[in-house]
């Protein structure tokens, strides 16, 4: 039985597994859902407070020639961000804390993180639908916005690969959870989410730094976003097709490095 076949296979037990994060999320809480949209617009006031007011980042016009929004442009980013840094994390803690479960029954050990995935995904399309809500509002609106599940699903792609692969070696070593805490810190300025990559010079002491960032796909992704719900315009071929690319083969290689690696995971955990 092949790794996708067996996950087919056991597609009720993943969706049981997302149910119950789901509900444990926020178990107790007195807020409850309310969080999964307090959170995300905290942040956003916060982000917005220092880099569009403190620090005056000035935004691009909108693509219906309004003057540009920074709390907007930041949106567009901060939707694409939370959706790979939560499936990423996410996959580290899922597969970890499912030790006393995959100890006693027998599922594929990727079932936990495609189930994690599946959680931050409903989290990503509230606040691509509010995103979406709020530019109707102001004017902003086109066709483009039809790009954003395609966005969502190369980005799976390619933050589940990555999750798998880190989750599988954080077992066997568990600094790899301390590197990827800084290693997030680092791509989330790596990546053009509270400035716009037009700001970065070509070139700093020799080293392309504008390429190097260009070639994150992260950056691809955060630009299409932009494209789809700010700029109200197709992204360009070369971003897109780069971004389709890295995503399905960091996904192949990471199940890949993930399923050979996961044969004796349990024992670890």
């Amino acid at each position: 039985m092949t790794a996708a076949t067996e996950i087919w296979t056991y597609r009720n037990l993943i969706y049981n597994l997302a149910q119950r994060e789901l509900r444990a999320r926020y178990k107790k809480s007195l807020l409850g859902w309310l969080w999964s949209l307090i959170n995300p617009a905290a942040t956003l006031g916060i982000y917005t407070l220092v880099f569009g007011v403190f620090l005056a980042q000035q935004p691009p016009p909108m693509g219906n020639g309004r003057i540009g929004l920074f709390g907007m442009y930041l949106f567009c980013a901060l939707v694409v961000w939370n959706f790979f840094n939560g499936t990423v994390t996410g996959s580290i803690s899922a597969l970890q804390g499912s030790g006393g479960l995959l100890n006693k029954v027998y599922f594929p050990p990727a079932a936990p993180a495609i189930a994690n995935m599946l959680t931050v995904l409903l989290q990503a399309v509230i606040e691509g639908g509010i995103l979406a809500a709020i530019m109707v509002l102001l004017g902003n609106a086109s066709v483009t916005f039809l790009l954003f599940p395609v966005i969502l699903v190369f980005l799976g792609l390619f933050a589940l690969g990555l999750g798998l692969f880190l989750s599988v070696y954080n077992v066997l070593y568990r600094d790899v959870s301390y590197l990827v805490g800084i290693f997030m810190q680092l791509l989330f300025y790596a990546t053009p989410i509270i400035y716009s990559i037009d700001i970065i010079p070509a070139r700093v002491g020799g080293i392309p730094v504008r390429r190097l960032i260009e070639l994150n796909p992260l950056t691809q992704f955060v630009e299409w976003s932009r494209d789809a719900f700010y700029s109200l315009r197709w992204p360009s071929t070369a971003g897109m097709l780069y971004a389709m690319v890295a995503s399905v083969v960091v996904f192949l290689a990471g199940t890949a490095a993930f399923n050979v690696k996961a044969r004796n995971v349990a024992e670890e955990l």
